[in-house]
């Protein structure tokens, strides 16, 4: 199991583990694909999306 971090890109989540993105879509992260998916961090991604990065981490780390 990969312990993902805050200042992980959302394109390296996606190729350490592609079971991210059911995870991040459900929380309302569309930007799956998106350029800023590759050069920014989950926890700036986050909150653009006005996301809680904490609870956004533990969803992901317990999957």
């Amino acid at each position: 199991m990969a312990n993902f971090t805050k200042d992980m890109t959302i394109g390296e989540m996606i190729r350490i583990n592609q079971n991210v993105v059911p995870v991040l879509m459900e929380a309302g992260m569309h930007c799956i694909g998106c350029p800023s998916a590759q050069g920014e961090s989950l926890e700036e991604a986050a909150m653009v999306h006005g996301l809680d990065i904490d609870t956004l981490m533990t969803a992901l780390n317990n999957m």
